[in-house]
């Protein structure tokens, strides 16, 4: 066990020595020199002098985020003499899971390489390069044949392989903490219970206004809204990352989320930023990967037959097209039990996930961000904080395995005659659920009342909302549930999740659950 004290030097050193390499590291010092020709500035005082001349200027708010981006992103560290691979994952069947799953994935992909004849990279001719320059703002009019290109994997398969997941310490014996759990996920991780995640939530009860809720009994809806529109724009006055996360638990105004949300992730949208896409783009024009064309194929399946969506198609290509390209994507894999497909770089150029093929949830941040640059800052950010681990195995609290053990051990708890129910009849709940945690019910809410929820994602620093919110969606039509027959009938019930009202949801699941 790694005493506090140690714990806190490893990470302030950690965070020093990412710092060092980056361009804020530079910006600081080029203000520092500059700061040394005000008059303000004295010899005998230089230290303090310079420190204040940082903190007025604005410069030691820009440090306090980026270390506070740091703390939020990476785990707290291992002891020393702990393996690297116990930062990535510390559990052994979880990383040999997940290996097996990567393998099964390239598979996959070297045999469709194979059967197409196709390369995984080529450098395009020069006249296609040409022709994907000029229509760069207009990709979703462009029709290729896609019929030969198979989707990777589907959720179903994905979740098939979570259902097979066994800890081997419990293989020949008894798991007596365990044994009464009847969902389909057989793995012993530790999940929180109700009175858990009302303190974890506790920004979500019935006493506490929130943007999302129309009828608070405490204050009115429009009193609290323009209060919080006035502190929104105070937070983000202030430029402080911390207190706009703690400001986004109660939900963000619609004209403050981009800015709000940028200030949380950290995205300033620098022009050494807007440079770095140009450079993602410039490898987009030049080199055609096997995975453009899954992508394109994804996104004409989903996005595009989306009534919500569809409009945003060509952001969507730019953003996942650079996205397959981006090697500082890698670092993520520092603490991801996923490993990138070394085989698949050549040169400086990678297709480095296989998660990519599954495109992450980038539509409904089209709705926010209209700058492709920053756009797709966003969106990588949120990936490596977030998504990356609906489309992993591990076993981190906001890792998909932990949160279908979630979503089952709520129900099982505090709906299990409906729980029982489904079961008995060959619709396990979790066969419905999973889509929609997988994909971070991007494509099956409302955009407005997906955007609340990613607030509250965002506000808690957790995925764990996901699963709490597929209960609680089980549990409001629990009564419609207990009569259906089949699994395709308890999909019918669950089909249509448009209309729902996500923060009524979440709250009286939450708050008003009998515990």
């Amino acid at each position: 066990m790694l005493d506090p004290d140690s714990g806190l030097s490893l990470t302030i050193a950690r965070i020093v020595r990412r710092l060092q390499g980056s361009s804020l590291h530079s910006q600081l010092e080029r203000q520092a020199r500059v700061s040394l020709h005000k008059p303000e500035i004295k010899l005998e005082s230089l230290k303090e002098d310079i420190k204040d001349f940082l903190k007025t200027s604005g410069w030691e708010k820009k440090l306090q985020n980026a270390v506070y981006s740091e703390l939020n992103v990476f785990p707290s560290p291992c002891h020393p003499a702990a393996p690297p691979e116990h930062m990535k994952e510390p559990l052994a069947y979880m990383r040999k899971a997940q290996g097996s799953w990567e393998k099964r994935i390239l598979k996959s992909l070297n045999s469709m390489c194979t059967e197409l004849s196709i390369p995984l990279a080529q450098k395009r001719p020069a006249s296609e390069q040409k022709e994907l320059l000029n229509k760069w703002n207009e990709m979703g009019t462009d029709e290729p044949d896609l019929s030969l290109f198979r989707p990777v994997y589907a959720p179903k398969d994905f979740l098939e392989v979570l259902m097979n997941l066994r800890n081997p310490n419990y293989e020949n014996g008894e798991q007596p903490s365990f044994r009464n759990h009847l969902g389909l996920i057989q793995v012993p991780l530790k999940v929180k219970d109700i009175p858990e995640l009302k303190e974890d939530f506790s920004e979500l009860g019935l006493n506490t206004g929130q943007l999302g809720i129309d009828d608070s009994a405490q204050v009115p809806p429009e009193f609290f809204e323009n209060e919080h529109v006035r502190v929104g724009q105070k937070v983000l006055a202030e430029q402080d990352s911390a207190a706009a996360q703690q400001y986004v638990r109660q939900g963000c105004p619609t004209a403050l989320r981009a800015d709000l949300w940028a200030l949380i992730l950290n995205i300033s949208n620098q022009p050494e930023d807007i440079l770095y896409y140009e450079q993602l783009k410039s490898n987009v024009i030049q080199y055609d990967l096997l995975v453009d064309s899954l992508i394109y194929k994804d996104v004409k399946l989903t996005a595009s037959n989306d009534d919500y969506y569809f409009v945003f198609e060509d952001y969507l290509y730019q953003v996942l097209l650079c996205f397959s390209r981006d090697t500082s994507v890698l670092e993520h894999f520092t603490y991801s039990s996923a490993t990138p497909p070394k085989s698949y770089i050549r040169g400086k150029l990678g297709i480095e996930e296989y998660a990519v093929f599954y495109p992450p949830n980038v539509a409904p941040l089209c709705f926010l961000y209209h700058e492709p640059s920053k756009l797709y800052q966003i969106f990588r950010e949120m990936y490596v904080r977030f998504f990356f681990r609906l489309h992993s195995i591990s076993s981190h609290p906001s890792g998909i395995v932990s949160l279908c053990l979630l979503f089952e051990t709520l129900l099982q708890t505090h709906l299990p005659q409906l729980f029982y129910h489904l079961r008995e009849i060959g619709a396990q709940p979790l066969r419905i659920s999973f889509k929609w945690m997988v994909r971070a019910f991007s494509g099956y809410l409302a955009t407005d009342q997906l955007l609340l929820l990613w607030d509250r994602i965002l506000g808690y620093n957790s995925l764990e909302i996901l699963a709490v919110l597929a209960a609680a969606v089980f549990a409001f039509r629990a009564v419609n549930l207990m009569e259906v027959t089949s699994l395709a009938a308890a999909e019918a019930v669950l089909a249509d999740l448009s209309t729902l009202k996500v923060m009524p949801l979440l709250q009286i699941f939450l708050f008003a659950t009998v515990t």
